[in-house]
């Protein structure tokens, strides 16, 4: 009885050291304790699954007892128990009466103690996926701050801890430039959770543009407090992200607010992307005002929406400036795109080389049929021969391009 009563006492014992260790609660596994218990019975048995468990956790003890019928002629002794029997166990039992044995697990079958036990290592395997799923799901969306276990070196993916979870951050989901260590703490964006037939499993992100965001409310106070709000965020992680705010409050500079006292709240979050360079930009309702902040450090002159209704503009900006506006390999005008929604064509105030001679057309169809013959002779010429510009030439006017792109936009930048 002694001996009992111990191992009834480890049992609990074990019950709150796994809820300590692994976060499943001691009730849960209690659960899983009488599923087995009665799965057991039911292979030992006969099939009678009638059985009555009862535990005590503050007295750490457990008692499973097989429910019989009492019976004057015993037929079945696994769901039967006789009249005399059953008095010995409850003196005022009747016929019709349900008596309960107690139960010895020595007296179960070596099988019915294997399925017992393999049920409950699967309740602990079960508890540890709903304990994941919900830590998972409660950061659903949102910043989490993990530690980098493992690197794989050839993949580049790592492996992280979030809490009491494990999930992998893909190398294209790290912020370009960045070199993860086991030990180092970041900051990571869940994107989602998915359940899969190994358990939950964490889509984790550095490079979402909801995870700059996040950051800009976790930094600054007027956000979080709702006073100022994000209307849209265009990101190319790892080189530059282009963020649009309002302030409800007229009182407010929302701009003034994300920078934060001499640039120490962006700063800060510069530093959590590696250096990504991050333009703060006004929302404005009027799409023309909006477009114009947007397409900042260039300077725009003027922005026509299209008539048609669509969200299509076109954009005038000073000659100089449009390599600017452009940005390097087109990544200006692309953010503000993104940013405001809008379809942006961009032009310089000189206009297009060819752009006059493509308005008065109409008037070049009323040529004769002579002299437009022999222009498409003398055009269709010309494209076979090797008056066209080599490769070489076009390719180095491309990174001329690139590179005064690059100093216009430092040169605003100062």
């Amino acid at each position: 009885m002694k001996k009992n009563k111990e191992s009834e006492e480890n049992l609990f014992q074990a019950l709150m050291l796994i809820e300590k260790e692994k976060g499943i609660p001691a009730d849960f596994m209690l659960e899983q304790i009488n599923k087995a218990i009665v799965t057991a019975c039911k292979n030992s048995y006969g099939g009678n699954d009638d059985v009555t468990v009862q535990y005590n956790k503050t007295k750490g003890q457990l008692e499973a007892s097989l429910n019989k019928v009492v019976v004057e002629e015993v037929t079945d002794i696994n769901r039967e128990i006789s009249l005399s029997a059953a008095r010995k166990i409850n003196p005022i039992a009747n016929i019709g009466d349900k008596v309960g044995i107690r139960l010895n697990p020595k007296n179960f079958g070596r099988i019915a103690v294997m399925t017992a036990r393999n049920m409950i290592r699967q309740g602990i395997r079960d508890g540890e996926k709903e304990q994941a799923l919900s830590e998972y799901q409660s950061k659903l969306q949102d910043i989490v701050t993990a530690t980098v276990e493992q690197v794989d070196p050839s993949t580049g993916n790592a492996t992280l801890k979030l809490g009491k979870a494990i999930a992998i951050l893909p190398k294209n989901d790290q912020v370009a430039g960045e070199v993860l260590k086991v030990g180092d703490l970041i900051k990571v964006y869940v994107v989602n959770v998915k359940s899969g037939d190994r358990g939950p499993r964490a889509i984790i992100s550095r490079t979402h543009p909801d995870f700059v965001k996040r950051l800009f409310e976790e930094q600054v106070p007027e956000i979080y407090e709702g006073v100022v709000e994000i209307k849209s965020v265009s990101r190319e992680a790892g080189s530059r992200t282009k963020i649009a705010v309002y302030s409800k409050d007229t009182e407010v500079d929302a701009v003034g607010a994300c920078i934060g006292p001499k640039g120490q709240r962006v700063s800060n979050i510069v530093g959590q992307l590696n250096g990504e360079k991050i333009d703060i930009i006004e929302f404005n309702e009027d799409p023309v005002e909006f477009i114009k902040k947007a397409l900042s450090p260039a300077e725009v002159l003027k922005v026509v929406l299209s008539p048609s209704g669509e969200k299509i503009c076109k954009v005038t900006v000073p000659d100089s400036q449009l390599s600017l506006a452009i940005g390097n390999k087109g990544q200006n005008v692309r953010l503000a795109a993104k940013l405001t929604g809008w379809k942006i064509d961009i032009r310089p105030e000189s206009g297009f080389f060819g752009e006059e001679e493509e308005e008065t057309a109409p008037a070049a169809e009323e040529a004769d049929n002579t002299n437009a013959s022999e222009d498409t002779a003398e055009e269709t010429i010309a494209e076979n021969t090797d008056e066209a510009i080599p490769a070489e030439e076009e390719a180095a006017a491309d990174s001329e391009t690139a590179e005064q792109a690059d100093k216009d936009e430092e040169n605003a930048e100062d």
